[in-house]
């Protein structure tokens, strides 16, 4: 995402919207990319791309696997307990893979960090982790179109006392606002006048919403998919979710979205991919498989990668 969101830095942390949302780590993985040093075994990898459109959607036909690059994030991707690939991206990606002539799928699991690293250094053909689609990862790795759109929301105590609904909410009242380090809701809201000195910042979304029990600031500002999931552990029944948004910065929307990345120049298996990706938001399909990973109809999206490659 575009300057704002540039201050984001990458989180380890299971529920932590920070790492798609970084373009920190975009511009990161471009210095990895070009030296790739030790940890990969490699010596400086061209990432300037095949020619002709590459050969690589031949190539897992003719061997029937595809290696999937993912960073253990819910509900984007994950390993469950039971050692099992899950998660909106790599259900996605399988079903489109299967049309596509490949039936076999072997998850490589790295730090968000290393993704486009390893995807450079060919530890797997693709990268199936909902990463977020910005200038400067466009710049070393050919995106799809999104599959989905972020949001932002906050959390609240029960009931929304303060009726927040919006930075300028925020801003209009002077409340204390947490938010992720490096997030970009931090830009934000002080875009709509919100104090940055009134801004706490958090590791993940469950130590936010601690923070709002103790009354150590009254709302919490982050991704609403990481924010659902981090909902789910039921551990603070005193907090809610607002509806979902698409914020604003002096009047324009911050859009974003997270596709699935190939290596530069493979635009023949890249073209494939979306034009079976159009085929399933026109039909539906993609919403009925994300559903049950808290993806609903307000995170679809008509976004295209070109569109945000330019962020």
């Amino acid at each position: 995402m575009a300057p704002p969101q540039e201050n984001r830095m990458i989180n380890r942390k299971l529920t932590g919207g920070i790492r798609r949302r970084s373009l920190l780590a975009g511009v990161a993985a471009l210095g990895a990319a070009g030296a790739m040093g030790a940890g990969t075994g490699c010596s400086r990898v061209d990432v300037s791309g095949a020619t002709g459109g590459g050969h690589q959607l031949e190539d897992l036909r003719k061997k029937g696997t595809v290696r999937m690059g993912i960073a253990s994030e819910p509900p984007y991707a994950s390993i469950n307990s039971k050692g099992e690939l899950t998660g909106e991206a790599p259900a996605v990606a399988k079903t489109i893979f299967r049309r596509l002539g490949i039936k076999n799928f072997e998850p490589v699991p790295v730090e968000f960090g290393a993704l486009v690293p390893g995807l450079h250094s060919f530890q797997y053909d693709v990268i199936v982790a909902g990463m977020f689609i910005n200038k400067a990862r466009c710049a070393a790795v050919l995106f799809s179109d999104p599959d989905y759109e972020s949001k932002d929301a906050f959390l609240v105590l029960k009931g929304n006392p303060k009726n927040i609904h919006s930075y300028a909410d925020i801003a209009k009242g002077n409340y204390r606002m947490g938010s992720g380090i490096g997030y970009a809701e931090i830009d934000y809201a002080v875009g709509n006048g919100v104090k940055k000195s009134t801004i706490q910042t958090y590791g993940d979304q469950i130590a936010g919403m601690e923070a709002l029990e103790a009354g150590r600031i009254d709302v919490f500002a982050g991704t609403a998919l990481t924010m659902i999931e981090a909902l789910k552990t039921g551990a603070h029944p005193k907090v809610e979710m607002t509806a979902p948004f698409t914020p604003e910065v002096d009047g324009k929307p911050q859009r974003d979205g997270g596709g699935y990345g190939f290596r530069i120049g493979e635009t023949k298996l890249r073209d494939a991919f979306n034009r079976e990706l159009q085929k399933m938001k026109k039909s539906g399909e993609l919403l009925r498989i994300a559903r049950p990973y808290g993806f609903t109809k307000e995170f679809q999206t008509d976004l295209t990668a070109k569109e945000l490659c330019k962020k």
